[in-house]
């Protein structure tokens, strides 16, 4: 196992895992700090963390921390990250100045993906991954999230591009970085909220040792770019594409309307769709992430089995 970077602050139990090679899962903190309510959002962090444990793997969400990169968060590190206003949102643009001020800051899919790779981790759960947005020919609105994907080799198990996003051209966008594209158990590619986005799958998996397998393959012939894992929504969560689309049709209206863009565009949209759903797309996120986290641990430990 390579050696965790001098900058990055590790709990006990996150160092001896990746010490002793044993299985360990990369958590972002993002929706800790901009994706969900309080108390949700500490409710969520911990029982995610507790089902990475009980599947055999060891959790590590990480966050910028008093100008500190950490992997592993205790209680209180979750509490400041999900009520304090002083915690920004940072990709990997901002990581370089949050840290040199001292600072705090929830980590993106992106800059989740850097820190995991420096700490020598390898897979990483999130809810969904972000992409191009829709009239990203006209505002070039293109997550990091998938520039990140291309250079650094981290597996990201999510439930697919957020369905907020153009999911058509963010699967093409990945395709031209080269970045693997797998989906679970499904020839349909799924959209967050729904298990079905109405674009075939790139590549179908259908177990967490042939996604570890996969791992290993694209690593070991020198490729750098991670893997996006998609892992479709539970169908008993899921809410269907035709009742949620013309929901986000209405919150990307009033978005455009509000002239909101950029960084704060992805955590209105998902507040909003709360608002207009009456809290059930809050209650599919939660399902999405804690069902990607049990697939997440599976594909840790096959891989660490055999790496």
């Amino acid at each position: 196992m390579t050696a965790p970077h001098p900058r990055l602050t590790l709990t006990e139990e996150v160092a001896e895992a990746l010490r002793d090679g044993r299985p360990v899962v990369a958590l972002e903190s993002t929706i800790i700090s901009h994706g969900m309510p309080y108390p949700q959002n500490v409710e969520m962090a911990t029982e995610v963390e507790e089902i990475i444990r009980a599947e055999g793997a060891v959790p590590a969400t990480i966050a910028v921390l008093h100008g500190t990169p950490r992997a592993g968060l205790d209680r209180a590190a979750l509490e400041l990250l999900a009520t304090s206003p002083d915690v920004g949102k940072v990709s990997v643009r901002d990581l370089a100045h949050v840290i040199a001020r001292g600072g705090h800051g929830a980590t993106t899919v992106a800059s989740t993906m850097r820190l995991a790779a420096l700490a020598g981790i390898r897979v990483f759960v999130t809810g969904g991954i972000g992409g191009v947005h829709r009239g990203a020919e006209h505002s070039f609105d293109i997550s990091a999230d998938l520039t990140e994907l291309a250079t650094t080799p981290v597996a990201v198990i999510s439930a697919g591009v957020k369905s907020i996003l153009d999911i058509g051209l963010t699967l093409e966008k990945l395709e031209t970085l080269g970045v693997p594209v797998l989906t679970y158990g499904t020839d349909d590619f799924p959209a967050f909220y729904s298990r079905v986005s109405g674009f075939r799958s790139p590549l179908r998996v259908d177990s967490p040792e042939e996604i570890a397998a996969t791992m290993r393959a694209q690593w070991e012939l020198g490729m750098t770019a991670g893997l996006s894992i998609a892992n479709p929504v539970p169908e008993a969560e899921e809410i269907p594409a035709e009742r949620i689309d013309g929901i986000i049709e209405q919150a990307l209206a009033e978005l455009a309307e509000a002239g909101i863009g950029g960084k704060d565009a992805t955590p209105y949209l998902l507040g909003r769709i709360v608002e207009l759903t009456k809290g059930e797309s809050l209650r599919t996120n939660i399902a999405l992430v804690k069902n990607n986290a049990r697939l997440g641990a599976r594909i840790a430990i096959h891989y660490a089995r055999t790496h």
